[in-house]
C-alpha cells in the first residue's frame, strides 16, 4: 500500500485530523472562502438548434470564466446514475479488493486506485482517494485497472463513454471555430482520434475537521479540456479576482473545465480554470471528472494560425508529457 488511504483514516478520527492535512492559513476553506456567495458560472443549454449562439456561449465563458456548466447535453439521466452507483460501490468494497486496482510502486503511469498524486507544497496532503484509468480509445484502455466488482462496472464505464463523444466534438468544434480556425482543427491539435478519455474517480470521505482540509488544492487542469460530472454535494471552488467562492452544481449538468493545453493552443484567447475542491463534516462527496489528453508524444504549443508577428507566442511548444510531469513535480514549464 503506497500509504493508509484517507477512507481509512476518515473512519478513526473523530475531532481532529492529522497535521498533514492541515492547510496554511493561506488555504485553509474557513479562512479564505468568500461565504455566502455562490459564483455564478455560465450554464449553457448545449440543446439549442441556434448553433451560433452555442458556439458564442461556449466560446464567450472559456474566455471570460474558463468553467462553464451544460445543461441538455444528450446523456441520459440513467447512464449518469449507473456510472456514479458503480463508482460508490467500488470505493464501498473492502479495502484488501480496493488494493487490487492499486498504483504499481514506481509506476510511470498515473494509472490505478491511490491517494497521493503529485508533489504537495509543504508536504501537505489532500483529502481525498481515487481511483484512475483511460475509458478511450480502446487501444489506450488498460482493463488492469477497471475494477471487476461490481459486475456492471465496465457495462457502465462503456456506456457513458459512448454518449460522451458527442459532448467532447460539440464542444472542440465550437472552440475552433470562434477561434477562426476549422471546426476540426483543435481537436487535431491534441490528438484527433488519437486523443485519450482519462477518468478520474475522486472520493472525498466525511472529514472532522473541514474547516481546515481541502479535497484537492488550488490547480489548474493539464489537459485539453474537463468534463467532470459531480455527485448531490457540493464542494467545487474557483478562483475569481483573488478570491475563492463556490460554485454551485446544477442537478444533471455537467461541469466544463477549460485546460492548459487549451489555454496554450488558444495562445492566451481562452484561459484555464483555477480551482480546488472542499470537503463537509458529515457527507461524503465524489466526482467523475474526464480528462481529455493529448497522446504523451505529441508536441503542443499556439496554434501555427494564431501567432504572427503581431501576436507572437506566448507559451512553449511542448510535448504533453514532459509538461504532465514539470506540473506534477512543480518544474518550471
Amino acid at each position: 500500500m503506497e500509504a493508509e488511504r484517507v477512507q481509512n483514516i476518515a473512519s478513526t478520527f473523530e475531532d481532529t485530523i492529522p497535521e498533514a492535512f492541515i492547510r496554511s492559513e493561506h488555504e485553509q476553506p474557513a479562512i479564505t472562502t468568500v461565504h455566502g456567495v455562490n459564483l455564478d458560472v455560465p450554464v449553457i443549454d448545449v440543446s439549442d438548434p441556434d448553433e451560433e449562439k452555442i458556439t458564442r456561449l461556449i466560446a464567450d465563458a472559456s474566455r471570460e470564466w474558463g468553467m462553464f456548466q451544460i445543461v441538455n447535453h444528450g446523456i441520459p439521466s440513467e447512464v449518469i446514475s449507473k456510472l456514479q452507483s458503480v463508482g460508490r460501490a467500488f470505493f464501498e468494497l473492502p479495502q484488501v479488493e480496493k488494493e487490487l486496482y492499486a498504483k504499481p510502486p514506481g509506476a510511470k503511469s498515473i494509472e490505478g486506485y491511490g491517494t497521493f498524486l503529485q508533489k504537495e507544497v509543504e508536504g501537505k496532503k489532500g483529502w481525498v482517494d481515487h481511483l484512475f484509468h483511460r475509458i478511450w480509445p480502446p487501444p489506450a484502455i488498460n482493463y488492469r485497472f477497471w475494477p471487476k466488482n461490481p459486475p456492471l462496472y465496465r457495462e457502465a464505464n462503456e456506456e457513458y463513454v459512448k454518449y460522451l463523444h458527442g459532448v467532447v466534438d460539440k464542444l472542440f468544434k465550437s472552440l475552433s471555430l470562434d477561434l477562426g480556425l476549422e471546426e476540426h482543427e483543435l481537436k487535431e491539435a491534441v490528438g484527433g482520434d488519437e486523443m485519450t478519455y482519462l477518468l478520474k474517480i475522486n472520493y472525498y470521505p466525511p472529514c472532522p475537521r473541514p474547516d481546515l482540509a481541502l479535497g484537492v488544492v488550488a490547480h489548474t487542469d493539464m489537459c485539453s479540456i474537463t468534463i467532470l460530472l459531480p455527485n448531490d454535494i457540493q464542494g467545487l471552488q474557483a478562483c475569481r479576482d483573488g478570491q475563492w467562492y463556490c460554485v454551485k452544481y446544477i442537478p444533471n449538468a455537467l461541469v466544463i473545465h477549460i485546460g492548459d493545453q487549451i489555454k496554450i493552443l488558444s495562445n492566451g484567447k481562452y484561459k484555464s480554470v483555477f480551482h480546488r475542491t472542499t470537503v463537509t463534516k458529515d457527507k461524503t462527496r465524489m466526482s467523475w471528472p474526464v480528462f481529455l489528453e493529448p497522446p504523451p508524444d505529441l508536441a503542443v504549443g499556439p496554434h501555427p494560425k494564431l501567432v504572427n508577428e503581431k501576436n507572437p507566442p506566448k507559451y512553449k511548444t511542448k510535448k504533453y508529457g514532459d509538461y504532465c510531469y514539470c506540473k506534477l513535480n512543480k518544474i518550471p514549464q
